[in-house]
């Protein structure tokens, strides 16, 4: 058990949790972040509380930042703007079909190297791109070291963030680590229309949530009576026509009338295994 307290580079960005150690910075405090690159300032969204889990393995703040660090934080973020106008301005004069996601420049300070640090570019393209001109020409406009990568498509959204169909914010860009395989085999065991407007996120790949809740539907598929099986119901005899996941029922259509019920999946499952074990 101990404390931990969430911090945002950028605002409604990725969270990042840290031990705030002998600090209690509140919502709003800027704080000090370790980096490889060395601290960096970020903001407190989320103020230290105590937690249950063990926080021996998250980094420590570093400290609250000073006017110091709030000015040299302000300059590298202008550093960064100027960077991300000067790429756009060359990309389209050298006529590269590439799209500028997101900027990021080390002062030279923080490496111990003479120069002005290093700026690295990272963008989009459809294919490989040849920019070994345009490195040139940015090294030559930005008087730096100059690192172009490019991102694929789920990564860019979450370095860009965004707000995805459910109304909160996207998944990568707060809390995934590691992007699983999502399939659309996926979609379709959880009978989601298969119009890829409708199950595709930010990024137009499929969505990283269908991968949430397939583990139930598949145990649920694994033990309800499949559609059009007969089953035997509390209220009587009948015919399942749906499923209903969620709710961790079925929808059956019963003989004597035509009515439709919905039960529980334990009510049909019960009687038809003990029916199933006893005559087979």
């Amino acid at each position: 058990m101990g404390m931990l307290c969430a911090v945002s580079f950028n605002r409604y960005g990725r969270l990042y949790y840290l031990d705030p150690g002998e600090l209690r910075p509140a919502v709003g405090d800027r704080v000090l972040v370790p980096t490889d690159e060395g601290a960096e300032v970020a903001e407190c969204v989320w103020a230290a509380q105590w937690v249950d889990e063990d926080t021996s393995g998250f980094p420590r703040l570093a400290g609250l930042a000073t006017d110091t660090d709030l000015r040299r934080d302000e300059t590298l973020r202008k550093r960064k703007a100027e960077a991300k106008v000067a790429a756009k301005r060359l990309i389209r004069e050298h006529g590269l079909p590439m799209k500028v996601v997101a900027v990021d420049h080390v002062p030279e300070t923080s490496q111990g190297s003479s120069g002005n640090g290093r700026t690295t570019i990272y963008f989009t393209a459809p294919q490989r791109v040849d920019f070994r001109s345009l490195v040139r020409d940015l090294g030559a406009t930005l008087h730096c070291r100059v690192e172009l990568r490019q991102l694929s498509a789920r990564d860019s959204a979450r370095v860009q963030g965004g707000i995805g169909s459910c109304g909160r914010d996207l998944c990568c860009a707060t809390f995934l680590t590691d992007f699983e395989p999502v399939t659309i085999r996926m979609a379709k065991d959880q009978d989601l229309p298969l119009n890829p407007l409708r199950i595709s996120g930010a990024c137009g790949r499929l969505m990283c949530c269908l991968k949430y809740e397939h583990p139930l539907y598949q145990q649920f598929q694994a033990s309800a009576p499949a559609v059009g099986a007969r089953v035997s119901t509390p209220e009587g005899n009948g015919r399942v026509v749906g499923h209903n996941v969620p709710s961790d029922s079925v929808v059956v259509r019963m003989d004597a009338d035509g009515s439709r019920c919905s039960c529980s999946r334990a009510s049909v499952c019960g009687p038809r295994k003990a029916h199933d074990d006893r005559y087979n």
